[in-house]
């Protein structure tokens, strides 16, 4: 698979990632309450969620109601409600970056920033994944506390709803997307080699090769002939007589 090939794959995958992650806060199914007492009639089943709580009795009536106020929720739903708003709006940049820095789109000019643009979208949407993967695991595990706990009153025991499953898919979409498209594509940089200058090695000289040009002169007396004239040697004779040129004057 191609470059081309791993950024369509990785943003088709982070994006099914971010609707699992806005269905996963919208939906109000963080914690499940059943309760049916002695008549069936009586029976009904509480959902706990980010934004309403909703009852639906065993007659098929469902009355949902909003929460209003933040204090009323427990700590890890608070957090949840933060956390999970945090992570939409950051795995959405990371989607756009991605989206403008992929090779089949010519938002920029250089490859290198193109793949820039690609790992930093790719670090956004790990980012995300991790956002929302602490409030889930969280409210999963104080729902596994209550329920096990002996102090906790049978019409008070809540499971695991279907939020917290829906959000441990979008964790592990959004990481696969994430790593996919932060490990498809290296920035390319331009090569130069490293310049090394020329080494030159200082030795002595070598005497042998290379004699002295200018010799000293000897204190022997000259030995020549000497006969007190010279005569340098021409290739033209001068002529003996030069004849009179006529002038003419006008």
């Amino acid at each position: 698979m191609g470059r081309v090939g791993k950024e369509v794959a990785a943003q088709v995958i982070s994006f099914i990632g971010l609707i699992l992650a806005a269905v996963c806060c919208g939906i109000p199914m963080w914690r499940v309450t059943s309760y049916i007492g002695a008549n069936i009639v009586t029976g009904q089943i509480v959902w706990d969620g980010l934004w309403m709580n909703c009852v639906m009795q065993s007659t098929g009536q469902m009355q949902c109601k909003l929460n209003e106020s933040v204090m009323r929720l427990s700590q890890d739903l608070q957090a949840a409600r933060a956390l999970v708003i945090i992570c939409l709006i950051l795995g959405f940049i990371g989607f756009i970056v991605t989206f403008i820095g992929t090779k089949c789109t010519s938002c920029l000019k250089k490859d290198s920033s193109n793949a820039n643009a690609v790992i930093i979208g790719g670090c956004l949407l790990i980012l995300a994944a991790i956002l929302i993967l602490v409030p889930v695991c969280w409210s999963a595990a104080i729902s596994v506390s209550d329920f096990q706990s002996p102090l906790t009153i049978e019409t008070q025991k809540r499971e695991i709803g279907a939020s917290i499953y829906i959000g441990w898919c979008s964790t592990v979409l959004l990481l696969i997307g994430g790593i996919i498209l932060t490990t498809s594509c290296p920035p390319s940089k331009p090569y130069y080699p490293p310049y090394r200058p020329p080494m030159y090695t200082y030795g002595r000289p070598n005497t042998a090769a290379y004699g002295p040009v200018y010799a000293a002169p000897s204190n022997q007396p000259y030995t020549g002939t000497y006969t007190g004239s010279y005569v340098p040697a021409k290739p033209y004779a001068a002529p003996s007589a030069y004849s009179a040129q006529p002038y003419v004057r006008n």
